[in-house]
């Protein structure tokens, strides 16, 4: 059985937890996009934890943790990581890593950095972790295949040919020093040492685990509205972020995907530049902002403060819609607590009209939210394990949020334990 854990918004919706959570039951878990630019939160019995590359599941020792192909590796990000779990009593985590992920390479952050840096005020709000130039090379087919590290007079030839291409940008349009061949490759035996226990065909050891009954849990990075095809494009990741890479970036058949647990902020909140139409400003930013998350809003990668807004019922259903959502986890319900009122938008004002339609970046921009204002409960609901055990008010509001997303809320996360969920029955 495999699973799809995915966000439904703009990344931070505590995929992390849950996937932890989840683990429990699961014996693989699968990273299949993205690299170390975002984060997740995790908090159990060995305490709290921010992950960039492993998977959120490598806390327990029933299971075995793969790097997908879809995955951009940075391998010194990855096994710095491994050792500081490690560091903190955490058993050493079962990894696979696969030989046809490609590698981000130090040049790639380095570019990253550069041009940043060049567009000044126009960028994108990029965490300088090297992605988009990783994803360039990757689709330009002049990317480091983790299987090419084994083949040494491959590696010597293309290491030639990339410092060529690479240095007449450095040289004409960052103005920046230029690469060396024996530098890089250098950098690729140091990571074909660091790497090569851990790489196999893990497509062939998924089909194999999909077939013998395994229970798999495939693992997103982000949300829905960061997707370069479906989201707030450009100010978007360079992968996709939607349940149906899974498959691209596990290597299993796309019919094998069962269920798909898109999660979703009880609030709303963002990293980065772009339309952000339930933002709020101010005093009242801060406060959400302060008492959200574990420890603040803040983000795990870049330790920038999150942009805060109110629950986008829009923005929220269309996530789930682009996911195929089965099932939704509603997390972070507990920080809403301390409002007397808490305002949900529920359409956007475009041109005039009103529609509950998630648009085109272009459209988005000029969206205006329409609110509808629902009482608060008032009160700490950490520690409620049972539905209806829950203050009646914040019922309603999970009601009210299931109806305007039309998919079903079935978890709904009241504090950033592992233990701190509870489920639907009969959803």
């Amino acid at each position: 059985m495999v699973n799809a854990i995915v966000g439904a918004n703009w990344g931070d919706e505590g995929k992390g937890k849950i996937t932890d959570m989840m683990a429990k039951e699961a014996d693989i878990i699968v990273r299949f996009q993205g690299g170390a630019n975002a984060g997740h939160t995790i908090v159990n019995d060995y305490g709290k934890f921010a992950l960039h590359t492993l998977p959120s599941g490598v806390f327990y020792d029933h299971t075995t943790s793969i790097i997908g192909n879809g995955v951009a590796l940075n391998i010194p990000v990855l096994f710095k990581e491994i050792q500081s779990i490690v560091d903190r009593g955490v058993p050493k985590p079962k990894i696979l890593v696969s030989d046809r992920a490609q590698m981000v390479m130090s040049y790639h952050i380095l570019f990253d950095q550069y041009e940043e840096e060049r567009l000044a005020g126009k960028s994108f709000g990029s965490t300088k972790s090297g992605i988009a130039p990783f994803y360039s090379d990757k689709y330009a087919k002049i990317g480091f295949q983790v299987s090419e590290l084994f083949e040494e007079e491959t590696l010597k030839d293309k290491a030639e040919r990339i410092c060529e291409i690479k240095n007449v940008i450095l040289e004409h349009l960052y103005h920046k020093p230029l690469l060396k061949p024996e530098d890089l490759l250098k950098e690729l035996r140091e990571y074909r040492e660091m790497v090569e226990p851990y790489v196999c065909d893990t497509s062939a050891y998924l089909w194999e685990a999909v077939k013998a009954g395994k229970n798999i849990l495939l693992e997103g990075q982000l949300g829905s509205l960061k997707d370069p095809d479906h989201g707030i494009y450009p100010m978007v990741t360079s992968s996709s972020t939607l349940a149906a890479y899974g498959a691209i970036g596990a290597g299993i058949p796309p019919y094998e995907i069962k269920k798909i647990i898109t999660v979703c902020k009880a609030y709303s909140s963002s990293v980065g530049a772009g339309a952000f139409v339930s933002e709020i400003f101010g005093e009242e930013a801060d406060e959400l902002r302060r008492r959200g998350g574990d420890g603040g809003e803040y983000g795990v990668t870049t330790g920038r403060p999150r942009r805060m807004g109110w629950f986008d019922a829009v923005a929220s259903k269309y996530g789930c819609r682009i996911q195929g959502a089965t099932d939704v986890a509603f997390t972070v319900l507990d920080v809403l607590g301390y409002l007397d009122e808490i305002p949900v938008c529920i359409g956007y004002e475009i041109d005039g009209e009103v529609t509950t339609e998630f648009p085109a970046t272009v459209k988005l921009e000029k969206a205006k939210p329409v609110l509808e204002t629902l009482p608060g409960w008032k009160c700490d609901i950490r520690g409620i394990r049972n539905y209806e055990d829950l203050p009646e008010n914040c019922r309603k509001y999970i009601e009210f949020v299931e109806e305007k997303i039309g998919f079903p809320i079935t978890m709904i996360s009241n504090g950033p334990g592992r233990d701190d969920i509870i489920y639907r029955n009969g959803k």
